[in-house]
């Protein structure tokens, strides 16, 4: 058995939750490995709670000087196995002072930004894997064994007492996480208030949830000014043991490829997501795929004149408007088979 483990997944929250299952399956086979992570700052906080890993953060922003902490803080260790599971180029670095026998990487088709570079051993390849099955494949390759899949992310009682305070004030109700990181991949603001509306005449309050970026915010004013119907707003009010919490109560969960998205799959909660740019058998909400909502086979069809399967497996769909492709029509579809 690999002993010693340090694994480097730096970002982002979707991609950290669907490293929490690998790392889960780690410790419910292999209770005495040792684990160390090494996590992006803001990533931390959503699995520090995890138990039997140590954490290491490592803060992006800090640059060359986030590089020098690691350094220190992983100086005179040598770690059985390193499990690279971001292939940025920012991560690759970083690794380089990371000690380790086995330094093991994503497969040619999935490296990119050098990656291969900073490997001594690959993953089997896998073809059009879903980014939680591509990190599943790196305890493939320690040779642990496999489990019922499973996310291990404890909440802080405090963030699971606010969320049940809520769940008993809200009666049933169905959140919406509008923003992703980029407002091209966000759906249209009137349509968000449409479905809001349709959600509130038939007696269920709506939630509007994300994080403190201004990109959130504008997004989420932006659909309260549409809006008909009263709308709770609590984008950039909660921490993110408080947001999984509350995700965990709502009855579904609407968003595009978003954080709080993946959250709510991993939480047990129906999400329907919304995909223009991105092929959701790769990244859409794990378990909910039937629930998605997508143009991107159409879209990537007609810019690179294949179809996706003929594809390299992750090409992005290029375009600002292309999110408006979807329908208040498809969308209500999908969530009222679930609410009704």
């Amino acid at each position: 058995m690999t002993k010693k483990i340090c694994l480097v997944r730096l970002s982002a929250i979707g991609d950290v939750t669907h490293a929490a299952a690998m790392v889960t399956r780690i410790r419910q086979r292999w209770p005495q490995a040792q684990l160390t992570w090494v996590i992006g700052k803001i990533e931390y906080q959503l699995v520090r709670l995890i138990p039997d890993v140590r954490f290491v953060i490592f803060d992006k922003k800090e640059k060359k000087a986030a590089v020098a902490k690691l350094k220190a803080e992983l100086d005179g260790e040598t770690f059985d196995a390193l499990l690279m599971m971001q292939v940025a180029l920012r991560a690759n670095l970083a690794s380089r002072v990371i000690n380790a026998k086995r330094r093991i990487g994503f497969d040619w088709s999935r490296s990119k930004e050098l990656h291969w570079w900073f490997t001594n051993e690959r993953v089997a390849p896998t073809k059009h894997a879903h980014v939680l099955d591509g990190f599943m494949d790196f305890a493939d390759k320690l040779g642990v064994p496999e489990a019922p899949l499973q996310w291990d992310i404890p909440l802080e009682p405090e963030a699971l007492a606010w969320a049940e305070q809520q769940r008993q004030a809200l009666g049933r109700f169905v959140v919406i996480s509008p923003a992703a990181s980029k407002a091209e991949r966000n759906w249209l603001a009137e349509r968000y208030a449409q479905i809001a509306d349709n959600l509130a005449e038939r007696g269920l309050r709506v939630v509007l949830c994300g994080g403190p970026a201004p990109l959130d915010r504008q997004t989420g004013d932006a659909i309260k000014q549409h809006a008909q119907s009263a709308l709770v707003d609590l984008i950039g009010q909660t921490s993110l043991h408080q947001m999984a919490a509350l995700l965990s109560h709502a009855e579904l969960v609407i968003a595009p490829d978003t954080g709080p998205a993946h959250i709510a799959a991993c939480k047990g909660t129906p999400v329907v997501g919304l995909y223009a740019h991105s092929n959701p058998r790769r990244t859409g909400p794990y378990n909910n795929l039937n629930n998605v909502v997508s143009v991107y086979d159409d879209v990537i069809a007609k810019q690179k004149g294949q179809s996706w399967e003929q594809l390299g497996w992750g090409t992005r769909a290029k375009g600002e408007d292309l999110m408006s492709l979807i329908t208040v029509e498809q969308v209500w579809a999908k969530v009222a088979a679930i609410i009704e």
